[in-house]
């Protein structure tokens, strides 16, 4: 292994981080932020009922949290190249929780998806800065531990969010769902003791990159929800700028070297591919068990729940096995757990919400470890100086994705509105193979160039 990309680690970090009691910290807010994130999938049908809106419409209180959430991680590990990590953790739990307290108030949509976009904006940096810092501070032969912490987590506040959300939006009404993100800004004094002190850096902050990558990222989706083609030049012409202006800025917002990294990139079509299913499984579950088999909402997050948990429970296991065996064997055979996720819901999704229980269980679990290994793995091929970079594009690509798979799974319905339910459903999900089947020829490919360069073998 090339010395220059073991660990990022410094000699010094013991003295200045506990590290139990900022992971146990950075758990918690993660759970909370999940949480946030999913709760309001089971709130979308009262909000279209109450605001009188389409499926379509309604998708963007998750697809525009998805988008500012996806921009949020990475500029945020951007910053964190040269502005304190800690003050960077402040200002996001800030966000989050004030948005919150506006977002109880809401009375119209528009306050509503205001509310939840400033939100995003605050809860992305948690997920993003945690990774930096476990990147930062946490030696190579614990980082597998570290990383399948947050995935736990993640995987915890996806199995509460449903379950929470449900029973908020079934007894107490939506808006009380803000009240539980509120609550965030309790942490800020525990941030403030323990994650660790660093002095400003020399640097600065490619502002015109992170317009023109947004306005990319919202014009295609845009695109897809509306059939805008108006949003579909200004999405492809952002994207163009962007692709100029990382060439010639002397600090871009994306080093141009990623995108010359094969390995990182093929790697990086794993763990895109698991996040759009995951995505798009999160958005269509509450709506197949409310529309289609006529559950509550609580019901539904009962379902949603044990898959969820299950997965939380194996990402442990799967933390020991990271920093004991590496991450090839994850990399290689889990795709195809994924693959068996979503060919099942394909074929038995109309069977009864007993099949999809179960058949969620394998698809959370299977992307949980996924996630954790992709994200170690990246640690671990990245140089130092392109940690904060790559990870930080990751996460974007991995949120577009997850955005990209509510809109493209919100359109088809609209598309597939004269089949029954149970037959749209089923073709969303063979549409679903297709992309997992592209994650599992990323995964050859990545190993494949493992002979080629023994940097990126396991």
């Amino acid at each position: 292994m090339n010395p220059l990309i073991q660990t990022t680690h410094d000699p010094a970090v013991p003295q200045s981080m506990k590290e139990g009691a900022v992971l146990g910290l950075l758990g918690i807010t993660i759970v909370v932020v999940i949480m946030n994130t999913m709760m309001f999938n089971l709130a979308l049908p009262d909000v279209a009922e109450a605001f009188q809106l389409s499926a379509s419409s309604t998708s963007w209180i998750v697809t525009g949290y998805s988008i500012v959430f996806a921009i949020s991680s990475i500029t945020y590990s951007r910053l964190a190249d040269f502005v304190p990590i800690r003050r960077l953790f402040i200002i996001g739990i800030m966000s989050l929780s004030l948005a919150a307290i506006a977002g109880i108030f809401s009375n119209s949509f528009l306050m509503l998806i205001s509310a939840r976009i400033v939100q995003a904006s605050g809860a992305g940096a948690i997920p993003a800065l945690a990774l930096v810092l476990i990147s930062r501070y946490i030696p190579l032969e614990r980082r597998g531990k570290a990383m399948a912490l947050v995935m736990s987590s993640v995987s915890l506040g996806l199995g509460l969010g449903p379950v929470v959300g449900g029973a908020v939006v079934e007894y107490l009404g939506w808006h009380i769902l803000f009240v539980l993100t509120a609550v965030t800004i309790l942490l800020v004094p525990l941030y403030m003791a323990y994650i660790p002190r660093e002095e400003m850096k020399k640097g600065s902050f490619d502002a015109l990159g992170a317009i023109f990558i947004g306005g990319g990222t919202t014009g295609l989706l845009l695109f897809l929800t509306s059939q805008s083609f108006i949003a579909l030049i200004i999405g492809l012409a952002s994207l163009i700028l962007f692709i100029v202006r990382i060439r010639t800025a002397a600090n871009p917002f994306v080093l141009p070297s990623l995108f010359r990294n094969r390995s990182y990139l093929i790697l990086g079509g794993v763990g895109i591919a698991a996040y759009l299913c995951s995505f798009a499984t999160l958005f269509l579950m509450p709506q197949i068990l409310v529309k289609q088999y006529g559950l509550s909402a609580i019901e539904a997050g009962l379902i949603i729940f044990p898959g969820s948990m299950l997965a939380m429970f194996v990402s442990r296991r799967v933390g020991q096995y990271i920093d004991t065996q590496g991450n090839a064997s994850i990399i290689r055979y889990i795709p195809l757990f994924l693959l068996a996720a979503v060919v099942l819901f394909a074929l038995f999704e109309g069977l009864s919400y007993w099949a999809i229980l179960f058949i969620y269980m394998l698809l959370s679990t299977s992307f949980t470890i996924l996630s954790s290994s992709v994200s170690n793995e990246m640690s671990r091929i990245l140089e130092p100086s392109q940690i904060g970079s790559g990870l930080g594009l990751f996460q974007l690509l991995q949120f577009f994705s997850g955005a990209f798979g509510v809109a493209i799974s919100a359109s088809a319905l609209v598309w597939q509105k004269n089949l029954s339910l149970s037959h749209a459903y089923s073709n969303i999900y063979w549409g679903l193979t297709v992309v997992v089947l592209a994650a599992i020829a990323c995964s050859m490919l990545y190993f494949r160039s493992a002979f080629r360069n023994p940097q990126v073998q396991s």
